[in-house]
């Protein structure tokens, strides 16, 4: 018997603060399929038994029934899907047999350079536009982003570019399909596969955020107890050598009330340092780091797909369509400064991840309704989840997340 026919494990993910930073966390709830004892040695394979009680808590018999009869007992090739989702297609998949080979450097050019600059295939006379704040994010009402022509997509890529955040309402994207999803993702460059997180099953270029209210960690979740700010500002990915550009998000299921995200403009932020200080971070660069996220998911034996990476990018980079040059650096990926001594690393990183949370005039929201797509540029922005809404709500999410260039330091200018 191997350990697929012993236990059958739901993942839900949560996003903790930790004294070196913030970074995804799986959460798998110990559910025995078969009966509520625990496995003997004879039942498993691989691992020991030592191993599952370190890195699976215990449930009381009566939540796994409660759980069973929720459908929550997931497992990697057969998933049972809670009643109620939305879009059963987009439920999280893990598979931890998974393995990838590491991503290879590839020449990026970005769309928004050829773009018109009158943004006229994009923003026709049927579009509406407002303004959310005056350093990044525009909701947008009146086009329909499945049916944009590449000349479309290119100027969708330069407004990104341009307003950081755009958050478009009435969007049948969700409904298009996965290879119709994907083949728009890929005009802004080749889709990141993450190396831990949940995909769709057959399409790991997905990322899937999933919450609901059959997990009886979900106060675990929130840690509500034990911090005052649950915010957890972070770029994506920032780990990898390509890290991504123009990405989207759209909601499948969503709280009637709250799970918004909370986004800051990154040239805004270095715009407002002084001239001098400017100049001495320029020369800079920083370490941003997946082990800690591989780590974690090895540890309550969730997929790493790739082996961490840790890749040393510029403290100030440059946005290629733009010209614009901004902070890159977020308190989830970016540990240490290179060249400097820990102290010397960790007070300038405090002094910056600060300045970064406390600039609530570089900051906006972008809501939820039906139908909402939100596209954001990585490259200048970080963004935080909210966690505010009640446990008897849903929240299920997708992202696709092209892959942009190299970061351009500030220096090559």
């Amino acid at each position: 018997m191997t350990l697929k026919n012993v236990i059958s494990p739901t993942f839900s993910w949560s996003r903790r603060m930790t004294n070196t930073g913030s970074y995804y966390e799986i959460r798998w709830l110990y559910i025995n399929c078969a009966r509520t004892r625990k496995p003997t040695q004879s039942d498993i394979m691989a691992p020991s038994v030592a191993q599952l009680e370190t890195s699976l808590p215990q449930i009381p018999v009566d939540r796994v029934a409660e759980l069973k009869k929720n459908g929550q007992n997931a497992q990697t090739d057969e998933r049972v899907i809670p009643k109620g989702v939305s879009y059963p297609f987009y439920y999280p998949y893990y598979d931890v047999t998974e393995k990838w080979a590491p991503l290879e450097i590839f020449e990026h050019n970005d769309p928004g350079l050829r773009a018109d600059p009158t943004k006229s295939h994009l923003l026709t006379p049927n579009a509406s536009t407002r303004d959310l704040s005056p350093y990044l994010g525009t909701e947008i009402r009146g086009v329909q982003l499945s049916q944009l022509s590449k000349e479309g997509l290119d100027e969708l890529a330069l407004l990104t570019a341009e307003r950081k955040v755009l958050v478009f309402r009435d969007q049948d994207f969700k409904d298009i399909g996965a290879d119709k999803q994907i083949e728009i993702a890929q005009h802004f460059g080749p889709i990141h596969r993450h190396p831990t997180s949940g995909n769709v099953k057959g399409y790991p270029e997905y990322h899937v955020v999933y919450r609901d209210n059959a997990d009886d960690l979900y106060k675990e979740y929130r840690e509500i107890d034990i911090k005052n700010n649950l915010v957890s500002w972070h770029s994506d990915v920032s780990y990898e050598k390509q890290p991504p550009g123009t990405t989207w998000f759209w909601i499948l299921d969503q709280p009637s009330v709250g799970g918004d995200t909370l986004f800051l403009s990154q040239v805004e932020a270095y715009n407002r340092l002084s001239p001098e200080f400017r100049k001495r971070l320029e020369g800079l660069r920083a370490v941003h780091s997946a082990v800690e996220q591989a780590e974690y998911s090895k540890k309550v034996g969730g997929p790493v797909r790739r082996e961490a990476v840790e890749t040393e990018h510029p403290l100030v980079r440059v946005h290629p369509v733009t010209g614009e040059k901004a902070l890159y650096i977020n308190e989830g990926f970016t540990r240490r400064i290179v060249g400097y001594k820990k102290e010397e690393s960790d007070n300038l990183l405090k002094f910056l991840f600060e300045h970064l949370a406390r600039s609530a005039d570089i900051q906006v929201r972008a809501s939820y309704e039906p139908g909402t797509v939100v596209i954001w540029d990585n490259r200048v922005t970080c963004h935080s989840a909210t966690r505010d809404f009640s446990p008897e709500f849903r929240r299920h999410a997708v992202r696709l997340t092209p892959q942009a260039e190299v970061p351009i330091p500030a220096t090559s200018i």
